[in-house]
């Protein structure tokens, strides 16, 4: 009996409240209060720019990790243990942006009249449940490997000694594959604990949390955004900086014997777009993880009468969720400029469709058996510009 009475006096505070009661089941979860008056008139710059700029990211996100992955799976890429970190973080990073941004666009960026919803199949049990799951596998996933990735270039310039056995294909695989694994077991309890239920004055159904679940779903969206965030955050940090500091170390070495080889040249390279890739992913996750936090505890320890000051602290949410966004669409420009191999294929692959790439690929590959990726692509290097020569004689 007690049990019923506090449901149906939860849904009262929704219906009450027009749901500012921290809802819809997705990640960071505190930002779904602009949901039901979006289409009032009195819109936020932060709504602006989530409205008119996520089509633009999605869009170039959707291309340019389409293309990133093409480039990582081409015959002379795909031999290198990098490349199935870069090309799982790619296909990872399209699976969010069409689980995860478009579908919140599409729930909260078209502008409809208010008490509507924009498409009402994505507020149906099932479907809910569905596109939460892989939106969450697939955001985990995109963070932990940008974090594997970093893992791999520290073993490969702090320890390599340990590289032939860390730094290989098939550890590579291994790794990608147990990140998936525990993407999915982790993603696996979001569908549990959400459901649609129909809230506000006017009962729109919405992709929320259960009513009996309030406090554990709030637990774990706060877990979840440790793990993507602040925990791949940190892990990053620490490695980089060891990272740069045994290169430092190691540029003074070579500048004092005069050594300056191709191999520490790639080797750096690598090492350049990883620390990209790092910087960028702390850049964009960072503001949009800290506004959270403090938006969802203002939203869970304040009173009805106080939803006046939600709108603020909102619009700011709103705009670090489009930054957030970023994450997803930059990476192929931070390989376009920090690559010169990547972009070497890259052009291989859009210009040399006819014979002469053919030609390219038939020509003999160093040996795959190299102790290092670095020595490969030093390698693969050489016969590339051998390959060039032979194609125009």
């Amino acid at each position: 009996m007690s049990d019923k009475w506090k449901k149906e006096n939860s849904l009262q505070e929704i219906n009450q409240s027009d749901y500012l009661s921290c809802g819809n089941g997705s990640n960071l979860t505190c930002d779904d209060q602009w949901n039901t008056s979006r289409g009032s008139g009195q819109r936020s710059i932060g709504s602006d720019v989530f409205t008119y700029v996520t089509p633009v990211i999605f869009a170039v996100g959707i291309t340019g990790n389409t293309i990133s992955l093409l480039v990582f799976l081409t015959k002379n890429m795909r031999k290198l243990s990098a490349s199935v970190y870069l090309a799982a973080l790619s296909t990872a990073d399209i699976m969010a942006l069409i689980f995860y941004v478009l579908v919140e666009w599409i729930r909260k960026g078209i502008p409809v009249g208010s008490g509507q919803v924009t498409a009402p199949f994505l507020e149906s049990n099932g479907v809910c449940q569905i596109i939460l799951f892989m939106s969450y596998s697939f955001r985990f996933l995109s963070a932990w490997l940008v974090a594997c990735f970093t893992l791999e270039r520290y073993v490969g310039v702090c320890h390599p000694l340990k590289r032939k056995d860390v730094c290989n294909l098939r550890s590579s695989k291994r790794i990608v594959f147990f990140a998936i694994i525990v993407s999915f077991v982790i993603a696996s309890f979001r569908p549990w604990l959400s459901e649609v239920l129909y809230v506000g004055p006017n009962n729109v159904p919405s992709c929320t949390r259960r009513l009996e679940h309030t406090y554990l779903s709030f637990i774990y969206d706060c877990i979840f955004v440790v793990c993507i965030t602040f925990l791949p955050f940190l892990i990053i940090t620490i490695l980089n900086t060891l990272i740069i500091r045994k290169l430092i170390i190691r540029n003074k070495r070579h500048r004092q014997v005069k050594i300056i080889t191709e191999e520490s040249i790639i080797r750096l390279e690598f090492t350049i777009i990883l620390i990209t890739i790092s910087v960028c992913f702390i850049a964009f996750n960072t503001p949009y993880a800290i506004v959270w936090f403090k938006h969802s505890l203002q939203i869970s320890s304040m009173r009805m009468e106080d939803s006046v000051y939600v709108p603020t602290n909102q619009n700011l949410l709103i705009f670090t969720k489009t930054i957030f966004f970023l994450n997803y669409c930059i990476n192929f420009f931070l390989y376009s400029i920090t690559g010169a191999y990547f972009r070497e294929e890259l052009k291989m692959l859009f210009t040399y469709r006819s014979k002469v790439y053919q030609n390219y690929h038939q020509c003999p590959l160093p040996n795959s058996r190299a102790t290092t990726p670095q020595s490969w692509v030093v390698g693969s290097m050489k016969n590339t510009v051998q390959c060039s020569i032979k194609m125009y004689q």
